[in-house]
């Protein structure tokens, strides 16, 4: 999968820095693949897609399934999170990717 970095945008602000455009992708569609979980000890998004995708820059995916917004990459206990199946996400980042 490439990164979702290649095609995103670079913006400057009215400093002159450099910094890339922010996307937040809202994926709704929801899979019988699809893995539910509920943390039991505070987890780091890019540990889970190390866990379930053996990507941790697929972090991205779980924040987008769940409607994580910016922000940290911080899930407290006890929240209750869908992993997109790990078959559906080359789909769905097609999908993103057709979006832009």
């Amino acid at each position: 999968m490439s990164s979702r970095y290649q095609s995103t945008l670079q913006i400057q602000d009215n400093n002159g820095k450099r910094r890339a455009q922010t996307w937040i992708y809202a994926i709704s569609t929801s899979t019988i693949d699809d893995i539910f979980i509920k943390t039991t000890t505070p987890e780091r998004l890019d540990n889970l897609a190390n866990d379930f995708y053996s990507d941790p820059q697929l972090w991205w995916l779980i924040a987008a399934a769940n409607g994580l917004g910016k922000g940290s990459l911080m899930i407290p206990e006890n929240t209750s999170l869908r992993i997109p199946s790990a078959e559906g996400i080359q789909e769905l980042a097609i999908q993103i990717n057709n979006t832009r």
